[in-house]
């Protein structure tokens, strides 16, 4: 009895090794067959992407080249630039600092930090990590230089109105990492580079560095690619340097094998206590009641379950599914499209193969509609919209249209952006904004009668539309030339 249960047990576990390994392929299958086909779409020059599922990585690939002009491919050795995604790294450190007594959310900014307006008296370190401090972002004056001193960006920044109200709204905010920066170093006695990379990268040799510097060279680095010609069909190379004030917000450059070790350590408590870990993810509570965030991670629904992570540079993404026990981590330096957010619909897309529970069926079809009307023809790819909507007549796709047609219209496809400016119209005969867009495709393409009516009507249904206003003037004039 006792051998034939064990030849039962040990049966039993060979079918379930079997299964489990063809389960695993098929995912591996699955998700190949997805990342090729966007890669391909969207002429993504190089990208990596994980897939971290219970504890264990089932995914784990390289594609494409990290330096097109040397012909230099993708290999686990490459460090790509994360911009903003940097910020997960930065609010870890922080939360570090509180893990161990030496930082509060509720501490005002002024207690680190001197030389502060009175305006700024009420922010604390939990309106940084939330974007709620209303301070005036840095980046947006001409007049605050990335080369001077940080006394000096400080000085001119402190004369700058506030944005809003302290706590009321969230509005992303680069000066709000800046200062974070400034607060680590005031209270370690560091450099914030120093800081991150002791705590959070303590034995890797290679493959994590800081520099806001797009166009400096660094071995295995994947250079980042912009502005795709749609003529000449090359790209650009970035030669954009945000400056070392920028680090904590967008100055990490780090390989996907070290990506992943530094998510199994967050999921091992390595870094903070469970409990610290867990209040990241926590809603902040606004003054308008209306946004949602965490402290420091975006909180995103994919099928009615929350995520948690971050984006960067429309290039990089990191989400966690904590329920799921799910990690998703995408790295690519650049893609044709730059408006049509592809990092996040990966992540959806490939969440959705990992966990089938996950699946979003509106934000696969979003992306569908998306993959039609950039690879099919104008007529085949509005059929398949117009026989998605006949089964899901409740789906708005006014922001996705909108996207797709100032896509095509940016790529050269002037004729076609207009047919999706028109179906968008069509659909939502009520936004201002669908009628204001198919006016400026009309008015790209020299139709300036036609684009006068639309201006007029993206006016009556939006009476604040100020673009509209100068528009039809700026036609009335035309016209007038021309008579």
């Amino acid at each position: 009895m006792k051998k034939t249960f064990n030849v039962f047990l040990f049966l039993f576990v060979i079918n379930f090794s079997f299964g489990q390994n063809t389960n695993n392929q098929l995912t591996e299958q699955k998700i190949d067959s997805y990342i090729k086909e966007v890669i391909e779409v969207n002429e993504i020059p190089g990208t990596a992407l994980a897939v971290i599922k219970n504890g264990k990585v089932i995914y784990e690939k390289y594609f494409g080249k990290a330096s097109l002009e040397e012909n230099k491919a993708v290999d686990k050795n490459t460090a790509f630039k994360i911009f903003s995604t940097t910020k997960l790294i930065t609010n870890v450190g922080v939360f570090q600092l509180i893990d161990k007594g030496k930082l509060s959310l509720e501490d005002p900014i002024t207690k680190y930090l001197e030389n502060l307006p009175k305006e700024w008296q009420d922010i604390k370190i939990k309106n940084l990590l939330t974007h709620s401090s209303g301070l005036p972002d840095f980046v947006k004056f001409d007049d605050i230089s990335i080369s001077i001193p940080y006394s000096e960006k400080l000085a001119i920044l402190s004369k700058k109105p506030m944005e809003f109200a302290t706590g009321n709204e969230y509005r992303y905010n680069q000066t709000n990492y800046l200062f974070l920066a400034k607060i680590i170093e005031k209270i370690t006695g560091q450099t914030f580079e120093d800081y991150i990379l002791q705590n959070q990268f303590p034995s890797i040799q290679s493959g994590v560095y800081f520099s806001s510097n797009f166009g400096e060279a660094h071995p295995n680095s994947a250079f980042r690619y912009v502005n795709y010609n749609y003529e000449t069909k090359k790209y650009t190379k970035s030669t954009t340097n945000s400056g070392f004030d920028a680090h904590s917000s967008n100055g990490l450059n780090i390989t996907l094998q070290n990506f992943i070790k530094w998510n199994k350590n967050l999921d091992n408590d390595i870094f903070l206590k469970k409990e610290t870990k867990y209040s990241m993810w926590k809603p902040f509570s606004y003054g308008n009641q209306t946004d949602r965030f965490g402290y420091g991670w975006e909180i995103t629904p994919l099928n009615k379950i929350l995520s948690y992570g971050f984006s960067g540079g429309n290039e990089t993404a990191f989400r966690k599914f904590v329920k799921n026990d799910l990690t998703i981590i995408f790295l690519s330096n650049g893609h044709k499209y730059s408006n049509l957010y592809i990092h996040s619909q990966v992540i959806n897309h490939v969440a959705s193969i990992a966990d089938p529970g996950l699946t979003d069926e509106y934000l696969l079809a979003d992306e569908k509609i998306t993959q039609d009307f950039l690879k099919l023809d104008i007529d085949k790819s509005t059929q398949n919209y117009f026989n998605l909507k006949k089964v899901h007549p409740e789906w708005d796709f006014e922001f996705r249209l909108n996207a797709i047609g100032y896509t095509l219209m940016n790529y050269g496809r002037i004729n076609d952006a207009i047919k999706v400016f028109e179906i968008n119209t069509k659909e939502n005969p009520k936004s201002g904004n669908a009628f204001d867009s198919l006016a400026e495709g009309l008015f790209n393409n020299n139709q300036f009668e036609i684009s006068k009516e639309n201006y007029k009507k993206a006016l009556e249904l939006n009476p604040d539309n100020t673009n509209a206003k100068e528009m039809l003037d700026k036609i009335k004039k035309i016209t007038e030339k021309k008579s």
